[in-house]
């Protein structure tokens, strides 16, 4: 066995939906069948992925355009998750990852809301009412709606598979403030209908042909109801950093620093910054585009692009990481833009760990997102069990 170097910082990369493979239980989900990364690599011969193909993701699922890399050329160690939690969602999928187990689905809507829950949400904040309150494609319903909120001046409420409450406003005409203000209005609410997120989805155009939702949608998130891999660690003195949405997610709940970002791009350029300003801690990275741009839109082209953006940039980071950093990335659901409908996928989600100078090993399909969280708090204060949930994988990285 090696021996294992000291930790000081911990990288969690979540690829939000970028999924695997469907997990055993996924026909419950109506997923049977479902496989983000096999099927896109299926359907566009152009995807490429050398570096992660180094990090082992090759070994995940089979990627036509991908092949396995030999054990001894992998530089990352590999493997899978499997969610415990009720559900696919980012709530769920990420709370999981800091040892919190949802094993009561959140509440979802696909009807649209009660009557007398909107009736009491528009009497508190002074709207003349609202539009949708159905299930919808966010980019569809601001097309079909968006002209009539215009002229109107009422907010567009809709929800998905997922228990989401989410509310579409003209960020100019309605404004910004004003749709964040009834948004965190809507969270006391939806606490009371066990609603996951509320999300705001600003959108900006003059017309329904050039309608364009905005980089500042904003997540308001249920608090989570028990301590979490953060919490652990700022007890043991060690800093937590969300770049991204990660705040929103847990609503602050751990999240000491918080670095908001617009896109993919932006996302890895704020992660490069951050490992400048933190030496030391927890940093939780989510990298929303692939959910949101190309998985609910079922862009399998932009998908693709998106996943090789990605891979150009590991080079980048591995230069910026010294040996006492330990990088893992992973994903909180599936969203696999093949598939039917324009919801998350029920899948197992990669696990991918690196290291500098350390071997790759397999780490074989897991039993719990939580894993991540274990394995967090034993490499940074040594401590391998403070979670309900998970095992820690640290000591099987240093087996050979």
């Amino acid at each position: 066995m090696a021996t294992p170097p000291s930790i000081s910082r911990v990288i969690i990369i979540v690829l939000d939906g970028v999924g695997c493979g469907a997990l055993p239980d996924a026909p419950q989900y109506g997923d049977s069948g479902a496989n983000t990364l096999g099927h896109i690599s299926h359907i566009t011969p152009f995807l490429e992925l050398p570096n992660l193909a180094r990090w082992g993701i090759g070994h995940l699922t089979y990627m036509p355009t991908v092949s396995p890399i030999p054990l001894p050329h992998c530089i990352a160690s590999f493997g899978r998750l499997r969610e415990l939690s009720c559900g696919k969602d980012t709530t769920s999928g990420h709370w999981e990852m800091a040892g919190i187990v949802i094993e009561k689905p959140f509440n979802i809507f696909p009807q649209g809301f009660p009557q007398e829950t909107i009736d009491a949400w528009v009497k508190e904040n002074g709207l003349s009412g609202i539009l949708g309150n159905c299930a919808a494609s966010g980019t569809e319903i601001i097309q079909r709606l968006g002209e009539e909120h215009i002229a109107t001046g009422k907010p567009i409420l809709y929800t998905s598979a997922d228990s989401v409450w989410q509310i579409a406003a003209h960020e100019e005409i309605f404004g910004l403030d004003k749709l964040y203000e009834i948004s965190k209005s809507a969270r006391r609410f939806c606490d009371e209908l066990q609603v996951a997120r509320v999300i705001a989805r600003p959108f900006i155009g003059k017309a329904r042909s050039d309608f364009k939702r905005t980089h500042h949608r904003k997540d308001f998130s249920q608090t989570p109801p028990q301590k979490t891999m953060m919490e652990f660690l700022i007890e043991a003195g060690y800093p937590t950093v969300g770049i991204g949405k990660i705040w929103n997610i847990f609503n602050g709940r751990g999240i000491q620093k918080s670095h908001e970002t617009e896109d993919n791009a932006h996302g890895m350029k704020t992660l490069l910054e951050a490992l400048e300003l933190y030496d030391r801690g927890l940093l939780f990275f989510n990298l929303i585009d692939f959910d949101m741009l190309y998985g609910h839109r079922r862009d399998v082209t932009g998908f693709a692009k998106a996943l090789m953006e990605l891979d150009r940039f590991l080079p980048t980071l591995e230069e910026k990481l010294t040996p006492q950093d330990l990088v893992i990335v992973t994903a909180d659901h599936g969203n696999d833009p093949t598939f039917h409908g324009t919801d998350h996928t029920r899948e197992h989600v990669p696990l991918l760990v690196y290291q500098k100078n350390i071997a790759a090993t397999p780490l074989g399909d897991r039993n719990s997102f939580s894993d991540i969280g274990q394995t967090t708090i034993h490499a940074l204060t040594g401590q391998s069990s403070c979670l309900q949930w998970g095992t820690s994988f640290l000591e099987e990285l240093y087996a050979y």
